[in-house]
C-alpha cells in the first residue's frame, strides 16, 4: 500500500490558478475590445485620410493652373 499524505498547499496552489486564470482571461476579453475599437479608429483614419489627400489634390489642381482671374490688377497711376 502507498503512504499517501494530502500536499497542504495543494488547495491554495489551486485557488491561485484559478484566480490567475479568471483575471488572465479578463485581461484577454479587454484586449479584445480595445483591439476592436482600434480597427474601428484605424478604418475611420484611413477615411479622413483619403479624404484629404483628394481635397489636396484638388487644392493643388486648383493652385497649379494660372487663372485670369488670380492675376492682380496692375496698379493705375491716380492723378
Amino acid at each position: 500500500m502507498l503512504n499517501w499524505r494530502r500536499d497542504p498547499g495543494y488547495e491554495q496552489r489551486m485557488s491561485k490558478l484559478r484566480s490567475e486564470t479568471e483575471q488572465i482571461r479578463k485581461q484577454s476579453e479587454q484586449m479584445e475590445k480595445e483591439t476592436e475599437q482600434l480597427r474601428h479608429e484605424n478604418a475611420r483614419l484611413r477615411q479622413l485620410n483619403a479624404r484629404g489627400r483628394t481635397l489636396l489634390s484638388s487644392a493643388a489642381l486648383l493652385y497649379s493652373a494660372p487663372d485670369s482671374s488670380s492675376i492682380p490688377p496692375s496698379p493705375t497711376a491716380q492723378g
